[in-house]
């Protein structure tokens, strides 16, 4: 009883501090959702794109870009985080702190977006496309007028799940000395066997997944309808 009441003091004296720990982690997210989300979007398209019998054909550059992706995209970003280390002290100029969360994160976001992109893309009906070309429109006027409209109902469902994706990757930052809801959870509730810091931070997380997600669903059945 006296450990539990510990435990409740405890998370009230810390409950100041979870603004600041959300702001960061957002921060972090969006961050990497702005890099990795333009990047991946242009992979994501090129992959598309210069697939074998598509509009912009080109086995060497799908090969290359999907090889990249498959390389990439499968690796756990714990592993990700210090196998990055010396690109990001040459790219950056640091491997700590929240610049080398940021780094990786949007490193990591920018081959899982691609992906999803891509996946988005392929569910255009090949018709779309063969009536925007037989109605003369170039190859990259139909991509960008036509392929990309039409797929954008499915993009912005990728890109929803993506964030909650790299919600995940920020509860990770606090291994290259970042901060953030994550690593507030394990410094001061696992680390310090208190559940209710815990259970706190995972409370908030689960609150702004929802609320992305349900924004993201919301946005997706406007696109759709149209």
């Amino acid at each position: 009883m006296l450990h539990q009441d510990a435990d409740f003091d405890r998370l009230i004296e810390l409950l100041p501090d979870l603004p600041e720990q959300l702001a960061l982690t957002l921060f972090l997210v969006a961050v990497a959702m702005v890099v990795g989300g333009i990047f991946g979007l242009i992979i994501g398209v090129f992959l598309y794109a210069t697939r074998p019998g598509n509009i912009l054909a080109q086995r060497t550059v799908f090969n290359v870009l999907n090889l990249l992706v498959n390389f990439f995209r499968p690796i756990p970003f714990i592993i990700l985080l210090a196998a990055l280390q010396p690109l990001a002290r040459l790219t950056i100029g640091v491997g700590i702190g929240e610049p080398m969360a940021m780094f990786a994160m949007a490193f990591a976001a920018t081959f899982g977006i691609a992906r999803l992109v891509e996946q988005s893309l392929v569910t255009v009906p090949p018709g779309v496309v063969e009536a925007a070309r037989a109605s003369g429109a170039s190859r990259m006027r139909t991509l960008l007028t036509v392929v990309i409209p039409e797929g954008l109902g499915p993009m912005i469902l990728g890109y929803t799940f993506a964030f909650v994706a790299v919600i995940d990757m920020s509860a990770m930052a606090g291994v290259v000395g970042g901060s953030g809801l994550g690593n507030f959870a394990l410094q001061y509730g696992y680390r310090q066997f208190n559940p209710l810091v815990t259970w706190a931070a995972v409370i908030v997380i689960v609150i702004v997944v929802q609320i992305v997600q349900m924004l993201g669903n919301w946005l997706a059945r406007r696109v759709m309808r149209r």
